[in-house]
């Protein structure tokens, strides 16, 4: 199921960590050649995609919310 992006923090290992509608976390590494994402690494770039839609296999799998 897509979610849109609403926020990002970082994790305990200094990665981003995407914050979505439906209160779950997904992990928005930049990885090349496995992950390709160079918008995660400037603030610029993250703002940008905030709203934008990512799958959350959370959802699909009805996995308790990350926020409380």
């Amino acid at each position: 199921m897509k979610q849109a992006i609403v926020g990002y923090h970082l994790d305990e290992n200094a990665d981003w960590v995407a914050e979505l509608a439906c209160d779950h976390f997904q992990h928005v590494r930049h990885q090349p050649p496995f992950i390709n994402r160079p918008w995660v690494i400037t603030e610029h770039g993250r703002n940008a995609m905030l709203g934008q839609a990512l799958v959350c296999k959370k959802c699909d799998e009805k996995a308790p919310k990350d926020k409380v």
